[in-house]
C-alpha cells in the first residue's frame, strides 16, 4: 500500500512538473525564435539601407534611373553584395525596373515590410530555401520614387534553431527522467510520517494482541473455574475473582503503557514545554525514592550541581522517564546495594546518571533492552514481573525532548543509565 501511494505521488509530481517543464520549453523556444528573427531583421534592414545609400536615383519624365557612380545599374552584371540573395528595384506601382526572372520575386510577392517566403516558389531552378525579405520605399528628397526588395537566406537562423530544438529534445526527456527520480525520492520522504504512523499502528496492534492474549485467557479460565465450583464452596469463586482483579489491574497497566507509547510518538510541541529547574526535580525524586530504598534496605546517594540548571521539558513526562529508570535500579539491586542519582553538565547539555550496583545486563542483551516487550532472560526478568515497556517508554520520552539515553552495564557489577538533555538557551 505504501509503495503504491509513493508511486502515485511520484507519478503526479512528474506529471505536474513535466507539464510545467514542457510549457516552459515551448515558451522559451517561442521567445528564442522571436528574438533570433528580430536580430536577423535588424541586420537585414541595416544591410539593405547601407546598400541603397551606395546608389544615385535620377528622375526622367516621371521615371527614375538607378546609377552607381554615374553609370546606369543595367551595365553592371552583378551588384548584389555578398550575403544577400537578391536586391531588386521597383517603381511606385511595384513594377520591376531591373529584374532577373530567375532570382527576383514577381510583383505579387512585393509587399512593404518584412516577409518570410519560399524561394522555390518563384525560382524552381534553385535549391529550396526560405528567405527573409524586406521591401522598403526609395525616396528622392521628400518624394517617393519606388521600392527596393532585399532578401537574405534564413539558413543560419534555421540551423541555429535546429540546434536549439536538438538540445531541447534531449534536455526535456532527460529532465523529465530526473524529475521522476526526484519525485520518487521526495515521495519517499513525504511518505515517511505515514510510514511511521502505519508501522506504529501495526506495532501497537501486534504488541497489544500478543500481550493481551494471555491475560484474557487467564481471566476466562478463572471465570470458568469459578462458575464450576459447587454451590456450597464460596472460597473457590472468591479466589478466582481475586485472580481476575489482579489480572485486570495488570491489563490496565499494560494498556495504559501501550497507549502512552502510541500517543507520545515523535518530538514534543515547543508550546507544550515548560521551563523547569532540573536540580529541584531530581531532589524531589530522591526524597520520594528514599522511602522505597529503606523498605528494600538500599542506599540512595545523590550528586547534584551547586548552581541551578534549567531546561525546556514536559515535567510530567520527564519525571515518568526518570521514575522508570529508578524503578529498574531499585528493582534489580539486591539488599544492601547502592543506587546513585548524579547530575552534571557538559557542552550546553545536562547529563543525568542513574547508577546501581545490581545484577547487571549481559552484553548481548544491551542493544535490545530499549525494544518494546524485550525481556532479558536473567534474574532481572524473573524478579520483575513487568511487561518490558518501562525502558521503551523512558527512551521515547527522552527522544521526544531532543535528548539521548545510553546504558553501560556489566553482569554482577551494576548498570549506569545516562540521560542527556539540552539546556535551555539563555
Amino acid at each position: 500500500m505504501l509503495t503504491r501511494s509513493r508511486r502515485r505521488l511520484a507519478y503526479l509530481f512528474t506529471l505536474a512538473m513535466g507539464g510545467i517543464l514542457v510549457t516552459f520549453a515551448f515558451v522559451v523556444y517561442y521567445f528564442l525564435v522571436k528574438e533570433r528573427l528580430r536580430v536577423f531583421d535588424q541586420q537585414l534592414k541595416d544591410e539593405a539601407q547601407s546598400y541603397v545609400f551606395e546608389f544615385q536615383y535620377v528622375s526622367e519624365q516621371g521615371q527614375y534611373r538607378v546609377e552607381y557612380g554615374g553609370i546606369p545599374l543595367e551595365t553592371f552584371a552583378d551588384m548584389v553584395p555578398k550575403g544577400l540573395k537578391y536586391a531588386c528595384w521597383y517603381d511606385n506601382l511595384k513594377r520591376p525596373l531591373r529584374i532577373n526572372d530567375d532570382i527576383c520575386p514577381p510583383q505579387k510577392l512585393v509587399k512593404q515590410g518584412f516577409q518570410t517566403i519560399d524561394f522555390n516558389q518563384f525560382s524552381p531552378n534553385y535549391q529550396q530555401d526560405w528567405l527573409r525579405q524586406i521591401t522598403a520605399p526609395i525616396k528622392n528628397g521628400n518624394k517617393q520614387i519606388g521600392y527596393i526588395v532585399v532578401a537574405k537566406s534564413l539558413q543560419p537562423i534555421q540551423e541555429n534553431l535546429a540546434r536549439s530544438r536538438f538540445y531541447l529534445s534531449l534536455g526535456v526527456p532527460t529532465t523529465l527522467g530526473l524529475i521522476g527520480i526526484v519525485g520518487w525520492f521526495l515521495g519517499g520522504l513525504a511518505m515517511q510520517p505515514t510510514k511511521r504512523s502505519y508501522e506504529q499502528l501495526q506495532r501497537f496492534t501486534a504488541d497489544a494482541s500478543h500481550e493481551l492474549r494471555a491475560p484474557v485467557a487467564a481471566i476466562l479460565s478463572n471465570a470458568q473455574v469459578g462458575l464450576l465450583a459447587p454451590e456450597d464452596n464460596s472460597e473457590l469463586p472468591r479466589q478466582r475473582l481475586e485472580n481476575i482483579v489482579d489480572i485486570s489491574k495488570s491489563m490496565s497497566a499494560l494498556i495504559g503503557n501501550l497507549l502512552f507509547l502510541a500517543r507520545h510518538e515523535g518530538r514534543l510541541n515547543l508550546k507544550d514545554l515548560q521551563t523547569i529547574e532540573i536540580v529541584g526535580l531530581l531532589k524531589r525524586l530522591a526524597d520520594e525514592y528514599q522511602l522505597i530504598a529503606e523498605e528494600k534496605k538500599l542506599t540512595i546517594m545523590t550528586e547534584f550541581l551547586s548552581e541551578k540548571a534549567t531546561l525546556l521539558a514536559d515535567p510530567d513526562l520527564l519525571q515518568q522517564a526518570l521514575k522508570n529508570l529508578l524503578d529498574n535500579a531499585c528493582k534489580y539491586t539486591p539488599q544492601h546495594g547502592m543506587v546513585k542519582l548524579k547530575l552534571f553538565t557538559q557542552l550546553r547539555r545536562i547529563s543525568i546518571q542513574i547508577i546501581d550496583s545490581g545484577v547487571g545486563i549481559p552484553t548481548e542483551d544491551l542493544p535490545h533492552i530499549f525494544e518494546r516487550f524485550y525481556r532479558v532472560d536473567t534474574a532481572r526478568t524473573r524478579s520483575s514481573g513487568g511487561f518490558g515497556l518501562g525502558l521503551a517508554i523512558a527512551q521515547q520520552i527522552v527522544q521526544a525532548h531532543n535528548g539521548e539515553i545510553t546504558v553501560q552495564s556489566k553482569v554482577g557489577e551494576g548498570t549506569i543509565f545516562q540521560v542527556c538533555l539540552p539546556l535551555k538557551k539563555v
